[in-house]
Parts: structure tokens; sequence; C-alpha cells
């Protein structure tokens, strides 16, 4: 484990049974509050949008806006919110998508996204992959080409990297902590 990797990990707390009992919720806000890690987290991320060649950064509403968003600033892109439907005003593309137990929308300004576009969607923790997956449809029937996706973690044991990859089609899937 990197150093980066570790200070991540340390600022990250456990809270048991939240938001329902037998769920161990990781907690990023301590990590959020702590200048030094939320700068590493946000260089970690940069680098990533660097190296993918994206053109702009995509944030997952709604963690994916507080990290996205400094991710944007530090790699000089522009930021995108994806947001839950009904949120954005104005003309949006909107994107279905099944959870657990029923099912979500999520839109887009589709203006904001051009054929030229190579987009970064950052996001806080990939679970199951049913968000990305939408904002990967989203953001490709707006005309834009998925650079790849970016989490600060991946919840290894729900299986979500094996839902996404087909849909990435070859764009990496980077999370900087996997557990």
């Amino acid at each position: 484990m990197t150093d980066v990797q570790e200070l991540l990990l340390s600022r990250i707390r456990d809270v048991a049974d939240y938001p329902e009992p037998g769920v161990m919720f990781k907690d990023i806000t301590p990590l959020l509050a702590d200048p030094a890690a939320f700068t590493a987290l946000t260089d970690a991320l940069a680098a990533v949008a660097a190296s993918t060649g994206a053109t702009k950064i995509v944030g997952l509403e709604a963690r994916g806006f507080i990290l996205g968003a400094p991710v944007a600033v530090r790699a000089g892109l522009g930021f995108i919110p994806v947001r839950k439907a009904g949120k954005l005003p104005g003309a949006t593309l909107s994107q279905a998508y099944d959870l657990e137990y029923g099912s979500a929308e999520i839109e887009v300004h589709p203006e904001d996204l051009s054929a030229a576009d190579r987009v970064l969607i950052v996001d806080d923790v990939l679970a199951t992959g049913g968000t990305a997956e939408a904002s990967i449809e989203l953001i490709r029937r707006a005309g834009a080409e998925v650079a790849g996706l970016a989490v600060l973690m991946e919840l290894g044991f729900l299986d979500g990297r094996a839902r996404l990859e087909p849909a990435l089609a070859g764009a990496p899937l980077e999370a900087l902590l996997v557990v």
C-alpha cells in the first residue's frame, strides 16, 4: 500500500449499522475535513484525469460533486454535474436505471458535452455499479466519449467492476482503494 493510500484509508471511518442494520458504512467526512488527505485525494484523481486524456470531469450526485469539482480545477478541466432527475433546470438528457428495490433516474445538460469531449467520471464509492453504468450510457448518448471512471474506494465484495467493465469498453476503471 502506498503512503497516499494509507493516508486516505486512515481518514475513512467505519459506521456500523448505517443506513440500516448489517451495513458497514464508509464515512469519508473525516478525509474531507483533513486538508492534507483531501489534497492528496484531489491530486491522485487529477493524475488519473491526466493519464486518461480527459477533457471534462463528470461528478455523480452527490459525493461525486465534492470530489469531482476540485479534481476538475486541479486538472484544468471543466466540471459537469450528473444529477438526480428533476434537479437541473432547462432541457436535460436522462437515463433510468434499476436499484435493488426500485429504480432511479439521472440527468445531464446535453449542451455541456460534445463529440470532442473525453469524460472522466468521478465518484466516491463504486458499489454495485448501477449509477456509474447509467452515467456511462448518459455520457455516450450526449455524444461524448467516456475516458474512464475514477473512484476513491471500490467495495470489491459487491462486484461492481464486473458489471462496469463491458460498459466501459476498454476505458480504465481506477479505484484508489479497494475494500
